[in-house]
Order: structure tokens, then sequence, then C-alpha cells
């Protein structure tokens, strides 16, 4: 076994020994529930009132009840609350070691720090795959279970497509959670800065410069801010890409220099 299979089981034994991985999968389950209680809403509007249930909200929401809505309702949610689960979730991988006082003893064992991190950032891609496939496959059994018409498998195939591209863009927004995880030493500084990055996005693409704003992209992509991936252009995927980069190496650099900082 090479060090960094051994630094990936290592960090992939510190999530299955702990409650986090259920407390975000339980989090973002969140969001195919609640679509299917607006379908559910939106085909039977008078019996959602009866129940006190204001039916009015459901339709401005979710528009009408099929399954282009529903899709669109995940996606639009998949853009906020993976901006938040997925930073809660680096925030733990990189900041628990301060929590827990295990820096010292993980700075001083053989393997080195760049293949830590690489460790890091890889049980991180796959932990945020793993839960955008869940929530699609979920979002699939309910509205089946909802009984919405509309369903193209061309249409769920392109939601899924959209789903990863969201995932893949949000997940390049994240070293720099990482970094602040790290240099901050704990979760409250990558959790504020997360909280930050969306509240700017969302006021961004409101003023019409989201293409510009990396922590944008991803909101647009998911048809928030208008059609969908329509509105994005190259540029809009470069800048993310730059922050990428320059969270990989400032990520990088700090742990490289992170006896300075002890």
């Amino acid at each position: 076994m090479n060090a960094f299979t051994a630094a990936f089981w290592m960090e992939a034994l510190k999530v299955r020994r702990s409650k986090v991985s259920w407390g975000t999968s339980l989090a973002f389950l969140i969001l195919p529930l609640v679509g299917g209680l607006f379908m559910i809403i939106l085909k039977n509007p008078e019996q959602a009132q009866a129940l006190g249930i204001i039916s009015v909200k459901a339709q401005l929401v979710g528009g009408s009840a099929d399954w282009p809505a529903f899709f669109d309702m995940l996606l639009q949610g998949m853009s906020i609350g993976g901006s938040i689960v997925f930073a809660f979730i680096v925030a733990w991988i990189f900041g628990r070691e301060f929590s827990d006082h295990t820096i010292k003893e993980l700075l001083a064992i053989p393997t080195s720090r760049g293949t830590i991190v690489g460790a890091k950032f890889a049980l991180t891609a796959l932990w945020l795959l793993a839960l955008t496939v869940v929530i699609f496959v979920v979002g699939l059994g309910i509205g089946t279970a909802v009984h919405i018409p509309g369903w193209s498998s061309n249409l769920a195939w392109t939601t899924l497509g959209t789903m990863l591209l969201i995932t893949v863009m949000l997940f390049m927004l994240m070293p720099l959670v990482a970094l602040f995880a790290s240099a901050g030493r704990g979760y409250l500084p990558p959790l504020g800065w997360a909280v930050a990055t969306l509240v700017c996005a969302n006021i961004v693409a409101v003023l019409g410069w989201g293409d510009w704003f990396p922590w944008a992209v991803p909101i647009m992509a998911s048809g928030m801010a208008g059609p969908g991936t329509e509105l994005l252009r190259l540029h809009s995927y470069v800048v993310v890409l730059l922050v990428f980069v320059l969270g990989l190496l400032a990520t990088f650099f700090w742990w490289r220099t992170a006896d300075q900082a002890q």
C-alpha cells in the first residue's frame, strides 16, 4: 500500500467512524422530499388547502406538477443547499484535526503533507459525488411514487448531467473553504466564508454579473437565474477553474508550511 492509499484510507476511516456522513446525507435528502411535497400540493391544491397547506406558495415555487418542474427544483435546491452542505463537509474534513487536537500528530507522521491534503481532497470528491447520485436516485423514486407526468429519459439524463456539472463546479470552489478551515483552525471561518460567498453570489447574479463571479456560476447553471447553462460562457468556467487552482495551491502551501503556523 503506497502513501497516498494509506492516507486516503485513514481519512475514509475517520468518516466511517463519524456521524457526519449520515447527517449530511439526511440534510441533503430534504431536497427531493420537499420537492415531492410540492408536487403533491400542486397536484391536489384543494386537498392541500383543506389540510392547512398554503398551495399558492407551492405554485409560486414549483409552477406545475410535472417532471420538468420537479427536476428544476432539485437543481436549484442543489446549487444553494450544496454550497452549504459541501462546505460543511470540507470544513469537517480539514478542520476536525484542530478541534480534535490531532494536527500535531498528523504533521509529525512521515507521510508528506501534500499526500495528506491530496487524500483529503480525493475523499471530498468521492463524498460529494456519492451525495449527488443518492439525491438523484431518491428524487427519481419520489417523483415516481407521486405519479407526476412529463417523464422523459432524455430529461432525466440531462438533469443528471447538470447535477454532476454543478457538483464539479461546487467542488472546484471548495479548496478555498479547506484553506479557511486549515488557516482558521476550525469550522467557523470556512462556514462563514461559505455563507458570505453564497450571499454575494445571489446578489451578483441578480445584478446580471453572475457569469463573471465564480460562486454564482453553479447557481446560474441550475437555472435559478434564467435558462440554466445557456447564460454561461467560456469565461464563466475559466473563472471557476482559476479559483480552483488558486485554492489548491494556497491550501497545499499552507500545509507545507504548517509547522511555522503552529
